[in-house]
């Protein structure tokens, strides 16, 4: 803070469980008083955090700031707390979140041609047979919790059918990343012991596809097999560098749509307004309050609320703060997106909001490399559910939901809801009947599964 003002009031507490509920009186404090600002996160690691718009979009794009968490300068203890619990460990560190270029050029290279328009428009049709699958589940109940019956399932299965993963295999992997998600803000071991688990799994899926790929690809290839595809024709992709690629689409891809679908469902159900002219636009077959809605929702309360971990490579300055060669950087996105010095009316969701370049999923070459397909997913999601269960609501009262602790992801816990029952149709997209979702002992499904989006998070 060393060219503002003194603040009148003192700093706010950061990162407690109150903090989670609502951080956006703290993040308005420190855009105001502070918005270059050094301090200490739960892991024990000491960061600075950058607040405002302007200062967040350079510090994205400046390539002085690394991801390699080698220019950390800090203990190994340190570095160690710096990135997803456990890849370290798993050999799982050459990936797109922890590269600069030229790997990041090359790795990114590899894996965007899985992401092309026609790919999108190929999904949509199976995204939306997974969302009625879904509600299918449960629209005869009344019922739901919108996370771990929607919001949740929808991306776990949608990513696994992108890499490749074997229907038989899928609810292992719902299974660990549901541990990632409730290990979040809490103890590391969790998760550790489910990123080791996916890397064994990911190491022997790679070799079984090696050996049986063929000469040629066919359409509608899996990206495991292409990216070993691409290793064979001199793109000198390790095998550790193939088993990090695939980890992290599907880490960094399945949690960022669980939020946005959750979080954007409880802002539009504590919104009634807002929510009711999206369903009169829906119930009129038009599409762009939708579009614009969900990138309102982005920025407004995002799934990704911190970009990932940057080091300074350099003496850095940011907002007129001199940052030391070697200390990490943490661009806080939820903070950027309600700047009022960006927005108009900031803390007011607009879902026909037209100037809205918002950074919910990052800037420069870092940008979120799924954003379409999550944008896909999203749209889909929330047409879908509001179209066919009109009178959904809150099911209890919103101050007792919580928020999962973590640094980087913002989502909630659970999301209750309760509606009219309806019949179930059993018509998807396709309009076969008697195609709804069946449920093994474990309560996971058994129906197919379609494929879906992963990002490379800012």
């Amino acid at each position: 803070m060393t060219e503002h003002e003194t603040p009148a009031s003192p700093a706010p507490e950061l990162f407690s469980w109150e903090f989670a509920t609502d951080p956006y009186p703290a993040y308005a404090w420190l855009r105001e008083h502070a918005p270059v600002h050094r301090t200490r996160l739960p892991s024990g690691v000491e960061a600075w955090l950058v607040t405002r718009y302007a200062d967040a979009r350079q510090t994205l794009a400046d390539q002085r700031l690394s991801k390699n968490p080698a220019h950390h300068d800090g203990s190994a203890h340190a570095k160690g707390r710096t990135g997803i619990p456990g890849e370290r460990k798993a050999d799982l560190m050459t990936h797109l979140l922890n590269i600069d270029p030229p790997d990041h050029t090359r790795l990114r290279r590899l894996v965007s041609k899985a992401f092309t328009p026609r790919r999108v428009a190929e999904f949509s049709s199976r995204v939306q047979e997974l969302t009625d699958d879904l509600i299918d589940g449960f629209a005869e109940r009344g019922s739901a919790d919108l996370i771990h019956e929607f919001a949740f399932p929808l991306p776990i299965y949608a990513i696994c059918d992108m890499l490749g993963v074997p229907r038989e295999d899928q609810d292992d992997f719902r299974d660990w990343a549901g541990m990632m998600i409730r290990h979040g803000g809490g103890p590391r071991g969790g998760v550790a012991r489910s990123v080791k688990k996916m890397r064994g799994y990911l190491a022997e899926l790679i070799h079984r596809k090696r050996e049986a790929l063929p000469a040629e690809a066919g359409p509608g290839e899996d990206l495991i097999s292409g990216l070993i595809r691409a290793s064979d024709h001199g793109e000198h992709l390790t095998e550790n560098e193939a088993a990090a690629m695939a980890f992290i689409l599907l880490f960094a891809g399945f949690e960022t749509t669980v939020n946005l679908i959750g979080n954007g469902l409880y802002a539009l159900l504590t919104h009634p307004g807002q929510r009711a002219r999206l369903q009169a636009s829906l119930a009129a077959g038009e599409s762009g309050l939708l579009e614009t809605g969900v990138e309102e929702l982005l920025r407004y309360d995002g799934p990704v609320e911190l970009a990932t971990w940057r080091f300074a490579t350099e003496s850095v300055r940011i907002g007129g703060q001199d940052i030391a060669a070697g200390d990490p950087v943490l661009v806080v996105l939820a903070a950027a997106d309600r700047d009022p010095e960006r927005f108009e009316q900031p803390d007011t969701l607009d879902l026909a909001r037209r100037d809205n370049q918002h950074l919910g999923y990052g800037h420069g070459i870092h940008y979120c490399l799924g954003a379409p397909l999550a944008r896909l997913e999203g749209q889909t999601a929330l047409a879908t559910l509001l179209t066919r269960l009109p009178d959904l609501q809150l099911a209890g009262d919103s101050a007792d939901l919580r928020w999962r602790g973590g640094l980087i992801m913002r989502g909630l816990r659970t999301l209750p809801v309760e509606f009219t029952p309806v019949g179930q149709s059993g018509t998807g997209s396709s309009g076969t009947p008697g195609d709804g979702v069946g449920q093994d002992s474990r309560g996971h499904r058994e129906d197919a599964r379609p494929t879906g989006p992963t990002d490379d998070v800012n």
